[in-house]
């Protein structure tokens, strides 16, 4: 590893550093005790080549639209240099994964560079993605390949821009090395092009970086990595004590909720809720096999390791969370060593979460006060045949409520594009369909809402561009072929996912028949 000036503007002051470290230095597997992170160095790669990069978060960073291009950039963000201040290390952590307990994780494959002091005073940390072993790696290589890489880095990016918190995403670069997989683990490995993005958060500690220490009784490091997240992240709630300690519980809770509403309201699924998959700061982490519902499923989850119990489907997805949360409450006991206050917490979340959800709900149909009836028969009503989910919601704020002149089939008009098979729909579906509308017709009426007004305010929350699993994967095809214009396509589109893009009317239509049963349009696994 050599150091460069180039890009020196960066800053980093390092504040997760101040914790303490394995004493142990390099990849090699190992149990790591009482240690927030580990000190690993990226691995070198032989041909790195920039794909992409998000020019609004190099502005964040103070990274200047001509560095993002240059040499020294795909450099730095592939692993190969380091610039100065920055000391890689991989974090330790635990999780409970599909509901089981797995002990010591850790960042198998990703690597922190550093922390970044913005010219906006924010601290932002800089990981890698996919750039080699770690002490966490256990039998993996800590590489990603390209399939993976895409679809982190576009989503990241999507997120973001249709108002979900999330991770970003800094920059996407192939390595020009091969990587092994065997994509669904049926004994078929295959060589794939390798890939490494450098996804930003203010933090990516997990709900398993304090179940680690709880788990192994080790309470001193335990209080040391929650007052510093406290301290770091949580300032606004004061000085560490029980009373903070369950302030800052509540508010994780609350944060989790927000979050799990927006996946909610935009049709997005995990699909692999583990509790080293929560973030901390209530931001979507770790994008592996997910999803979003092009056909409207609650049931369905675009994990194969979860095809059969489907414990992290879409209708699971609030319920897990509570779940996760209750795990964090049991590591945090021995500091609060009060357990009504903490099941007061997780008990609150059932009513806060219906209260925020309910007003999703009620933004989605257009409505000023959420109606559970008209709500509940949609849902039922949605799954009569296979319906489009972004279609359907973006094209009810079409239908015109003002004019009571239209006989059934008119009302119904505007809603036949968000149907794969309209001729499904058999004449019963169809007259509930028709009862529903005229229904919501005099919910909204009541309001005394306008079909302007009330189009204005859907389309702010229903969006038109959502990455859809065959667009991803028409982006990744091109790109393991070399073509890289796809990506940087998407990306721009879904830069404005709530806006009427004529020019880009192709990317808004429903998932083509080829990509229903096609291995990463409809299921992926973990590999990547």
């Amino acid at each position: 590893m050599t150091t460069t000036p180039a890009l020196s503007q960066l800053k980093f002051d390092n504040q997760f550093l101040s914790l303490p470290a394995d004493p142990l230095t390099g990849s090699s597997r190992r149990h790591v005790l009482s240690a927030c992170y580990s000190y690993v160095e990226p691995t070198h790669v032989v041909n790195p080549t920039l794909v992409s990069y998000s020019h609004e978060v190099a502005t964040q960073l103070g990274i200047s639209i001509e560095e993002c291009t240059s040499a020294t950039f795909t450099q730095v963000f592939s692993g190969n240099q380091l610039l100065p201040g920055m000391k890689p290390y991989a974090q330790c952590y635990g999780g409970h994964q599909f509901g089981n307990w797995a002990g010591q994780l850790g960042d198998g494959r990703a690597i922190n560079l550093g922390e970044v002091f913005t010219p906006s005073s924010e601290h932002l940390t800089l990981q890698l993605k996919g750039a080699g072993a770690t002490p966490y790696s256990r039998t993996a290589d800590g590489l990603a390949v390209l399939r993976s890489s895409v679809r982190e880095f576009l989503c990241s990016e999507a997120m973001h821009h249709l108002g979900v918190p999330t991770t970003r995403a800094l920059s996407l670069v192939t390595t020009g090395e091969d990587v092994v997989r065997d994509m669904f683990y049926d004994g078929r490995p295959q060589k794939e092009p390798g890939a490494i993005v450098c996804r930003v958060a203010p933090s990516f500690l997990r709900f398993g970086s304090f179940e680690l220490f709880s788990a192994r009784g080790d309470i001193d490091s335990l209080k040391t990595l929650v007052d510093f997240t406290i301290k770091t992240h949580f300032s606004h709630l004061g000085e560490p004590s029980v009373e903070v300690y369950l302030k800052w519980f509540a508010e994780i809770s609350d944060r989790t909720i927000n979050m799990v509403v927006d996946w909610m309201r935009v049709g997005f699924v995990h699909g692999v809720m583990n509790t080293d998959n929560m973030s901390i700061l209530g931001l979507t982490i770790d994008y592996g096999p997910y999803g979003w519902l092009e056909d409207y499923d609650p049931t369905w989850t675009p994990n194969t390791t979860d095809a059969s119990g489907r414990r992290y489907r879409f209708a699971n997805q609030a319920s897990i969370a509570q779940w996760n949360l209750a795990q964090l409450a049991n590591a945090l006991y021995p500091l609060i060593e009060q357990a009504a206050p903490l099941r007061k917490i997780l008990s609150d979340y059932v009513p806060n979460y219906n209260q925020k959800i309910s007003a999703m709900r009620a933004a989605k149909l257009g409505l000023i006060d959420y109606n559970h009836e008209l709500y509940q028969g949609l849902d039922s009503l949605l799954q009569l045949a296979e319906t489009d989910m972004t279609i359907f919601y973006r094209r009810l704020a079409n239908v015109d409520i003002e004019n009571d002149t239209l006989n059934d089939a008119q009302l119904f008009a505007p809603l036949m594009e968000a149907y794969y098979s309209p001729e499904a729909l058999s004449s019963e579906d169809k007259q509930q369909l028709y009862l529903w509308l005229r229904q919501y017709q005099q919910v909204v009426l009541s309001e005394g809402s306008s079909n302007d007004t009330r189009k204005e305010n859907m389309n702010k929350v229903n969006p038109k561009y959502v990455l859809r699993n065959y667009l991803a994967q028409l982006a990744i095809d091109d790109a393991e072929k070399g073509d890289f214009s796809l990506v940087n396509t998407l990306l721009e589109l879904l830069r404005h996912p709530y806006d009427e893009q004529a020019e880009n009317e192709t990317y808004a239509t429903k998932r083509p028949d080829w990509a229903r049963d096609r291995p990463g349009c409809s299921m992926l696994s973990c590999s990547s």
